[in-house]
């Protein structure tokens, strides 16, 4: 059980099927209809962010912390597409993350993410069939944590995985605003043009969220473009990560993987390429 984790009282996600259970999940649809994110606030109550604090910053010195410039797709430049091209404009990205091979069962993080009602109910929040939603075969990002300092930040960016669920386990001093433009490709249209007015700065579709330590987000992040702003002050910013995809045994893309984690496993290989839509990585 979690409920030394969870508000398992103002979110029952182990009671399926009861009226306050049916109630919060169509609370969660109407949000993401609408605007491809959900935030539960205080999902996780004070005990324990304690927990998930203490783990956090036990394993931050694990993280992978790297320097260098990215699309929004985490892919190399293509010499095929024109000057100005979404796949030909780069960004500097430092960030870290502490991969999933360092989160034990038996830790905070990781039992959120395994407890036996946590998938059904991130399921049903998206109203997903049970055939096209699975937890992410990948044992470098499966479950990890985001760890930023200052003066950094992420910049725009699609996700690999169809779905992520990110819990906020402490912010930095100032800064890290989460922004994001919900539903701008869809899993046969990388929309290109519209993600190019973005990069040029057009704010008109950008929605902003400040989220909470203890907030849990549901995000669409693989077809919303989405980026952190940078951290200011000495506090770093930890936001746990749990990711799910459509296509069972989907991992991580080889470069990509290269990138964020800084090792890439025979894993990586064999499953490069393993899923349902045919959008950059």
């Amino acid at each position: 059980m979690l409920q030394d984790l969870v508000d398992l009282g103002r979110y029952p996600i182990d009671r399926p099927g009861s009226r306050a259970y049916d109630q919060m999940i169509a609370d969660l649809r109407r949000e993401l209809d609408q605007d491809g994110c959900a935030v539960l606030p205080g999902f996780v109550h004070e005990e324990g962010l304690q927990q998930l604090v203490r783990e956090a910053d036990d394993v931050a010195p694990r993280a992978h912390r790297s320097f260098n410039r990215t699309n929004a797709y985490f892919t190399k430049d293509d010499p095929r597409f024109g000057i100005g091209h979404p796949i030909r404009r780069f960004y500097d990205r430092s960030n870290a993350f502490v991969p999933a091979d360092n989160f034990p069962v038996s830790g905070p993080l990781r039992r959120i993410y395994e407890y036996e009602w946590f998938m059904p109910f991130v399921r049903d929040a998206l109203n997903e069939p049970e055939d096209r939603f699975f937890r992410y075969d990948d044992p470098l990002a499966d479950v990890i944590i985001n760890v930023v300092e200052e003066g950094q930040g992420f910049p725009w960016h699609f996700d690999t995985n169809n779905f992520t669920v990110t819990l906020a386990i402490q912010n930095g001093d100032s800064g890290g605003t989460f922004e994001y433009v919900p539903n701008l490709r869809t899993s046969d249209d990388e929309n290109f043009k519209a993600v190019a007015s973005i990069l040029d700065g057009n704010r008109a579709r950008v929605r902003e969220l400040e989220l909470q330590p203890g907030d849990l987000q549901v995000f669409k992040g693989r077809y919303a473009l989405h980026r952190v702003a940078p951290v200011t002050g000495t506090r770093s910013r930890y936001v746990g990560i749990f990711s799910f995809v459509e296509a069972e045994g989907m991992c991580g893309g080889v470069e990509r993987t290269r990138q964020l984690y800084g090792r890439v496993l025979p894993h990586h290989h064999e499953r490069e390429g393993l899923r349902k839509d045919q959008l950059l990585d």
